[in-house]
C-alpha cells in the first residue's frame, strides 16, 4: 500500500536546460563553420537537449510500508531502497553548488531536480542518500513511518 506519493517537477531544471540549448543555438549560428559541422552540432545538442528534458522533468517519490522508489521522468532512471534497510532519516538542506540531477556529493548521492531542500536516509550499510524534494516535511514523515523510526 503507498503510504506517500508526490511528484516535484523540475521547472529550474528545465528552464535551464531551455536556456542552454538557447545559448548553444546562438553559439552554433554564429560559428564561422560550413553547413554540414553546423548541422551536425545543432543536431547534437537537440539530441542532448531533448534527452535531458524528457529524463529530468520530474522526480517522483513514493513511499509504502515495505519500499522508498524515486524515478525521474518516465521512469526510465529509478532507485528503490528497502524500508527495512534505511537506519536514520533527516530533513537537510542541499549547498546551491551540489547541483541538480544524479550527483555524487560529501554527503552520497543527491537525486533532484530543483531546489535545495532535502530528506536524507542513512542505510545499515553506512551509506546515505540525499533525495530531493519540495516537501521535506511530508517525505520525512513518510519515510520515518516506513522504516519505524523514532520521530
Amino acid at each position: 500500500m503507498t503510504n506517500y506519493r508526490h511528484t516535484q517537477f523540475g521547472t529550474f531544471t528545465i528552464v535551464a536546460v531551455g536556456s542552454g540549448a538557447f545559448l548553444a543555438l546562438m553559439v552554433m549560428l554564429s560559428a564561422t563553420v560550413g553547413p554540414a559541422a553546423l548541422g551536425v552540432g545543432l543536431t547534437a545538442i537537440t539530441v542532448v537537449m531533448a534527452a535531458l528534458v524528457v529524463f529530468f522533468w520530474s522526480l517522483t517519490v513514493e513511499v509504502t510500508d515495505e519500499h522508498l522508489r524515486l524515478w525521474f521522468g518516465p521512469g526510465l532512471i529509478r532507485k528503490t531502497f528497502s524500508a527495512r534497510e534505511i537506519r536514520a532519516a533527516r530533513q537537510v538542506r542541499n549547498k546551491w553548488y551540489y547541483g541538480w540531477g544524479i550527483r555524487l556529493t560529501p554527503h552520497g548521492w543527491l537525486f533532484s531536480v530543483t531546489g535545495l531542500n532535502a530528506v536524507e536516509i542513512e542505510l545499515t550499510s553506512g551509506r546515505s542518500y540525499r533525495i530531493g524534494t519540495d516537501d521535506p516535511v511530508g517525505l520525512l514523515a513518510a519515510v520515518r513511518r516506513a522504516a519505524k523510526l523514532d520521530a
